[in-house]
């Protein structure tokens, strides 16, 4: 919950866009300002105050305790020029709220912590619980001197600067990524990945507290860190039961659960008949644990009760292996206000990018330092989706980007095909030609529409015909993707050929010329006075169907055609 105060109607006016904007997320704290707070700062997990930034220190100071836990604090000026984060900017979000309030305030963010202002990622932002000497480790990472990476447990990671994965040197800082308890050290940072799966198994009312002194135990005699628990899973009958629902909210992850005949499936140890006759399974802890792969690190092991009366909960931890991950991300059609949230983050926790050159440099300045490019030419998607897929494997977090959304004529196809499932993929859609187009043209896309590729470089343009009649015949509205080429001239005036057959020579068209982009060009004409002359492989040309009409320059293609009825 983000709290939000204000001393002044122009604070209040700031702050009830706020609220209006993030209802489900913020609260508005009333009364004197002090008072107001006080109970945001004890209440809340964001605080956002309209009120000067001296008078918030002044006012945060005697509250802050631990930055681990203290609410992240933002500090938006009277006159909402400025969204300042001025503590917490990253254990408590500060920098990443400061961004958004700017965003819907219209004023300019302030973040001043020393790793976003020259670009380099903090080490507590990059989705992993940090333990250890984080301030002397990120004072190495910023002054650029050789800090070494341990990786104890394979996990993909953001790019990291050049200077983190140095050899190993006496009194060097260490980065250390490991599931295990260990002797914290000066100048070392440990990342806690999420390797951890606790198979659980509970007796019908097992409490809370002896399902969690259970992992703790297990956990605790095998040296590994509760950080790294990613899940605790069980069999479906028992998705909620109580003392395991209790449970994982109490460790903070899910609760997973699986069919009795899967659990079956499963090979295990330490099988056993009551779990059969009870729920179906010979194992349930340790066929939770094991059934997505990984090493048995800690057997099936029973809860001891101090009243001495049998135990009721089971457990058993399965340390799954690393997955590189790959996330297949639309840049959409080139503005960079159309490149979407989303795609940003992903481009930001790529170690490695793979893309086309010329879309590569659309987006360069907004990838972290350190970050591994592998960039070709036109020709090369192939080639392209085959890397991206080898350097998941590899254990590396990956973006793949295509113009547009990748899913349509770019590179999820190929990279989908190449890919197992021995890798995490993402798909990140993005704005769509034929979408930006629409936009600019006015709303040809209103009723039923269709894309259509007219390349025939991997299709025969016997396939691409026959898709081209259908559409005409069953009176869809088409979009056109690369129409047009100095080598290939011909396909654009033979499609439209086809649709007159089926559309008077009056039918409105737009054709539009990089959309979105600083020279960007459209227009709206009609089928019979097209020249294909004007387009090329940068345009998508959309053609309407018979209800479509031109009003006031722009292409309208209704819902239905009743009020079309209603007009004539």
């Amino acid at each position: 919950m983000i709290g939000l105060i204000s001393a002044t109607a122009a604070g209040a006016a700031a702050r009830d866009r706020l609220a209006a904007a993030w209802p489900t997320r913020t609260r508005v704290y009333d009364g004197p300002v002090a008072d107001a707070v006080r109970r945001a700062f004890a209440e809340c997990d964001q605080v956002v105050c309209f009120l000067a930034t001296g008078a918030v220190v002044r006012l945060v100071a005697p509250l802050l305790g631990d930055k681990r836990s203290d609410p992240g604090v933002v500090c938006v000026d009277e006159a909402g020029r400025f969204a300042v984060s001025l503590v917490g900017g990253h254990a408590g979000g500060a920098n990443e709220l400061a961004r958004e309030v700017g965003g819907l305030l219209g004023a300019e963010p302030v973040v001043t912590t020393a790793t976003d202002a020259v670009g380099v990622p903090g080490l507590d932002t990059l989705g992993l619980p940090v333990e250890g000497d984080l301030a002397g480790v990120s004072r190495a990472v910023l002054d650029g001197e050789p800090v070494v990476l341990e990786r104890e447990s394979a996990w993909p990671l953001p790019a990291l600067p050049p200077n983190v994965g140095s050899p190993a040197a006496p009194g060097a800082a260490v980065v250390r990524v490991s599931d295990r308890v260990r002797e914290s050290a000066a100048r070392e940072v440990v990342l806690r990945p999420p390797t951890l799966v606790v198979g659980v198994g509970a007796s019908r009312g097992a409490p809370v507290e002896e399902v969690l002194d259970l992992v703790g135990d297990a956990l605790r005699e095998a040296g590994l860190s509760v950080s790294s628990v990613a899940e605790l899973a069980t069999v479906d009958a028992k998705s909620e039961e109580p003392g395991l629902v209790g449970a994982a909210a109490r460790l903070g992850v899910p609760l997973v659960t699986y069919g009795a005949e899967e659990l079956a499936a499963v090979t295990v140890p330490n099988p056993s008949g009551p779990p059969l006759a009870a729920v179906g399974t010979p194992s349930v802890a340790e066929a939770a644990a094991l059934i997505g792969g990984g090493e048995l690190l800690v057997p099936k092991r029973k809860s001891v009760r101090a009243d001495g009366l049998p135990a009721m909960a089971t457990c058993a931890v399965v340390r799954r292996p690393g997955r590189g991950r790959l996330a297949v991300v639309g840049l959409g059609p080139g503005a960079r206000d159309l490149l979407t949230p989303r795609a940003t983050a992903e481009l930001r926790r790529a170690a490695v990018l793979v893309g086309l050159d010329q879309y590569v440099d659309q987006i360069r300045d907004l990838l972290r330092p350190g970050t591994l490019v592998l960039e070709s030419g036109l020709g090369a998607e192939e080639e392209r989706a085959r890397t991206a897929v080898a350097e998941a494997r590899r254990g590396q977090a990956v973006a793949l980007i295509g113009s547009g959304d990748a899913g349509v004529y770019a590179m999820a196809s190929p990279a989908l095909a190449e890919a197992s499932d021995d890798i995490d993929v993402v798909g990140v859609p993005g704005v769509t030609a034929a979408l930006a187009a629409g936009a600019i043209l006015g709303a040809p896309l209103g009723h039923d529409h269709v894309s259509i590729s007219l390349s025939d470089l991997h299709t025969p343009w016997e396939v691409i015909e026959r898709r081209v009649r259908a559409a005409a015949e069953a009176d869809i509205v088409v979009t056109f993707y690369n129409p047009r080429s100095r080598g290939r001239d011909w396909q654009l005036p033979k499609a439209l050929a086809v649709l007159s057959e089926h559309r008077e020579p009056g039918t409105p068209v737009g054709v539009v010329r990089n959309a979105s982009r600083p020279d960007e060009s459209s227009r709206v004409t009609t089928l019979g006075s097209l020249d294909p002359g004007i387009v090329d492989m940068m345009t998508v040309v959309t053609v309407g169907n018979t209800a479509t009409r031109e009003i006031a320059g722009r292409m309208v293609t209704p819902r239905g055609y009743r009020w079309q009825k209603e007009t004539e």
